[in-house]
């Protein structure tokens, strides 16, 4: 007799897996861990390129002295339309894996790329309307769905015990993409350079990354498009409630990544070499942190780490308030990177509560074994796609609460007091909805919390 194999059954054509278990413990250590690993590698690159493109404008305002003609606020308003769309292109990039297949979408995502680098090498130089250059901007928002795609794609590989590991090396793998491309900025600029330079070196590599998904990267057939799970994970307050806590992080991870250099520049009157000499390091920290959160969320329950973490964020989001009236640069800037690291180990922790929250959620509604595996599957992938693109709103809040501090006190010292009350809300809502008690709607989610084990559904 023989048994039955444990290898991806492929079709012939497109590399789509036919049949995929990652819970099946036999399935997951002789080939599963293999394939999943292999995809999770080429969704990093790919997604890591996206944040590049997609923050391309935070470095590019750096070089946008007053030959160009743009005020402050106009670059304040620049980004935050940048961000914007990475926010709302999310959502149909989420739906476009169950359509086209995680690898097939990841080339097509992956290829949009050029159309923004091409665009901005062709328009970046004084004289271009600031019209222009918004629309040129908005273009590079497609680099920010790639994080929904890519999420949803990994999230389908890998089984729920190690979902909180491999959706932070994803994640924080796309977001090294902001440190990155500001490293590469202060080389260029160093150099003397100008910005047709460091676009000059990314279109090349948005074809390496297409060319190598399309080589190595595998489809799932089980991941169909649901337009109901869509449906369901909107209708279920989790996914609202996870949307404020995102924002909290990852918005302000991103919001932070676009401004901090214009705050250096505006607030502290840096020039753009010295600027870009500082701004790399905190998203550069918050994103090799990711992974850690998710490392610890996996440990000791997403809730608690998330807790906690806000309360850091609040502490040193206060340090930056007093560095900011005192207008002491060392200070604002030891305790904004230190804030930096705080929104990445968030973003860890948060992302790993939505795969756990809607499993824990087929238990409380007596689904078992794999029925409960498909349904926590089925709206946690439906909801993160929902998840991230409101989070990333909170990046567009950064900026333009920025924006108007400026215009109204000619320091960002007012926004920041707000985002200090902001973190406050969200340690509440974390405590009052995750950990207070065994309330009817989240009881299960509690039990998952008391007790973290590693075949659990912790949250």
């Amino acid at each position: 007799m023989t048994a039955p194999s444990t290898a991806p059954a492929r079709s012939r054509k497109g590399r789509w897996i036919e049949r995929w278990d990652p819970e099946d413990e036999t399935f997951w250590h002789e080939t599963g861990a293999k394939v999943a690993r292999r995809n999770l590698l080429l969704s990093v690159l790919s997604e890591h390129i996206g944040f590049s493109v997609w923050t391309l404008w935070s470095v590019m305002v750096l070089f946008m002295g007053p030959e160009y003609g743009l005020t402050p606020a106009d670059k304040f308003l620049l980004t935050s339309m940048v961000t914007l769309v990475g926010a709302v292109v999310r959502v149909p990039y989420t739906f476009a894996v169950a359509v086209f297949g995680g690898r097939n979408w990841t080339i097509v995502s992956a290829a949009l790329l050029l159309v923004p680098t091409v665009a901005a090498f062709v328009v970046m130089e004084p004289g271009t309307s600031f019209s222009t250059f918004l629309l040129v901007g908005l273009l590079a928002g497609v680099g920010g769905g790639n994080f929904a795609s890519s999420m949803t794609n990994i999230n389908a590989f890998f089984p729920l015990r190690r979902k909180g590991w491999a959706l932070g090396l994803n994640a924080g793998g796309g977001n090294i993409g902001v440190p990155v491309i500001q490293l590469v900025a202060l080389a260029i600029i160093g150099a003397h350079g100008g910005p047709r330079v460091l676009l000059g070196i990314y279109i090349p590599l948005v074809l390496v990354a297409a060319a190598l998904a399309a080589v190595f990267m595998d489809n799932i057939a089980s991941v169909r498009n649901d337009t109901g799970a869509v449906k369901d994970a909107a209708k279920d307050a989790h996914t609202w409630i996870m949307s404020l806590l995102y924002t909290g992080t990852f918005g302000s991870f991103i919001g932070y990544g676009f401004a901090f250099g214009q705050v250096l520049q505006n607030q502290f009157g840096r020039t753009p070499l010295q600027a870009a000499y500082v701004t790399f390091v905190g998203p550069l920290l918050g994103s090799l942190i990711r992974p850690v959160g998710g490392r610890l969320a996996d440990r000791y329950g997403g809730a608690r780490i998330t807790l906690w973490n806000f309360v850091a964020m609040a502490g040193a989001t206060g340090v930056v308030v007093v560095a900011s009236v005192q207008r002491s640069l060392p200070l604002f800037t030891v305790a904004f990177i230190a804030l930096f690291v705080l929104t990445g180990l968030g973003n860890g922790s948060t992302y790993k509560m939505i795969p756990g929250i809607f499993q824990a959620e087929a238990v409380a509604e007596g689904l078992r074994g794999e029925a409960a595996t498909s349904y926590g599957r089925r709206l946690s992938g439906a909801s993160m796609g929902l998840i991230g693109a409101v989070g990333a709103l909170g990046g567009v809040g950064i900026n333009l609460a920025l924006r108007q501090s400026f215009l109204s006190y000619g320091s960002g010292t007012g926004a920041f007091v707000a985002f200090l009350a902001f973190y406050g809300l969200c340690f509440a809502v974390t405590w009052a909805v995750y950990l207070r008690g065994p309330a009817p709607r989240t009881r299960t989610v509690a039990v998952a919390e008391a007790k973290p084990r590693p075949d659990h559904a912790e949250v």
